[in-house]
């Protein structure tokens, strides 16, 4: 992947900073022109540089305001379809292959105790899912960024 230069980074962290400011707002800001910032933004997303634009939404407004992580162990031989399985479940908001000792780690959100055992229930329930070790969320101490990355800049290759 070809690095990011000065430029790239100058519009992400403008884009970090109002997500919601148009191409021609962007420009203005960093002194470019609109083609020459539609052109950037063209490039990043095809080198997949954007993550999904969905807004985070609060599932709490949803009638879901407890979040826990659930460490599943599963049998190796049955990864591709335990997350198959997993990914169908509305509750289930992420999740991600691990190493150490569980093997997947699954971020649930739940309108109350007995609906986090339901939703816990229902990953237990997957063929080839051995067992659960299932955390509350107590809270949300450092929210998902990357601005502090964007205002180092990128890593030289190794």
């Amino acid at each position: 992947m070809q690095p990011l230069d000065g430029t790239d980074l100058r519009l992400l962290l403008a884009m970090a900073k109002d997500p919601r400011r148009t191409v021609v707002a962007l420009a203005e800001k960093l002194g470019l022109s609109r083609n020459t910032v539609q052109a950037r933004m063209t490039r990043l997303e095809q080198k997949s540089v954007f993550l999904s634009f969905e807004r985070r939404i609060n599932p709490a407004a949803l009638g879901y305001p407890l979040m826990a992580f659930i460490h599943v162990h599963v049998q190796q031989q049955k990864l591709a379809e335990i997350t198959a399985r997993i990914s169908e479940i509305p509750e289930v908001i992420e999740a991600y292959g691990l190493s150490g000792q569980a093997d997947i780690l699954v971020r649930v959100v739940s309108a109350d105790a007995e609906d986090l055992f339901r939703v816990n229930g229902k990953i237990l329930a997957c063929d080839g899912v051995e067992r659960c070790d299932t955390s509350l969320a107590m809270g949300e101490l450092v929210p998902f960024r990357v601005e502090p990355l964007l205002h180092r800049g990128p890593r030289p290759p190794s």
